[in-house]
């Protein structure tokens, strides 16, 4: 393959091709379905950490939840204009809509109200779509936190969450509470890791079956 006089690769589908090689080589993937784990390749491309998939928790089923949902054309619900962004629309398989209602109007007041945060808040007006959508918290774990109250309180369940907030307060917590809850097609990552890069590249594995 061709190489600059520095020595560097510069040809796009070698780089992907030998990028996914090596993690294949270095990560621990034993454990995961090859579905599951054709995600969690593309979260360790999108992180450069391929010790990542010893924190991944996840349930057996979902990815294919997810896909069969973004086949049909269900939406996929970001708590953060970072994630939104970050999917690569030319993937999606029925032109699926990416929503992050974080700068909505009407948020503000609503985390007044509610004396939470504006991401919080925000995931009340993800309502009438939440029921078979694909959610996707990469950012804050209020939200994730919020998503699981509503969902509780008899919100219309989404068909899967990729739910990876970072940080220091909460974040490892909200992801506990996900992974204890029963009747959810989830996937997450254990800990202070996560971030909007980390959700967005489970979402661009999503949304095609393609490595």
């Amino acid at each position: 393959m061709p190489e600059t006089r520095a020595g560097y690769l510069t040809d796009a589908g070698e780089i992907y091709r030998r990028s996914f090689s090596i993690i294949r080589s270095e990560a621990d993937l034993d454990r995961f379905p090859a579905d599951i784990a054709q995600v969690v390749v593309r979260m360790i491309h999108g992180c450069g950490q391929v010790d990542l998939a010893g924190d991944v928790l996840f349930t057996p089923s979902v990815v294919a939840a997810a896909r069969t949902a973004l086949r049909s054309g269900a939406p996929i619900l970001c708590d953060a204009n970072m994630v939104a962004s970050g999917v690569t629309r030319k993937r999606l398989p029925a032109g699926n809509e990416v929503l992050c209602l974080l700068r909505d109007p009407r948020v503000p007041e609503l985390a007044e109200r509610l004396g939470t945060t504006r991401s919080a808040a925000a995931l009340e007006l993800w309502r009438e779509r939440l029921g078979g959508a694909v959610v996707a918290i990469g950012n804050a774990p209020t939200a994730l936190f919020h998503l699981l109250d509503m969902i509780a309180a008899g919100a219309p369940a989404p068909a899967a969450v990729i739910g990876i907030p970072v940080g220091f307060v909460g974040a490892v917590e909200s992801k506990e509470a996900l992974a204890a809850t029963t009747g959810i097609e989830y996937l997450t990552v254990r800990g202070r890791r996560g971030g909007s890069a980390i959700t967005a590249s489970a979402l661009n594995a999503l949304a095609s079956e393609e490595e």
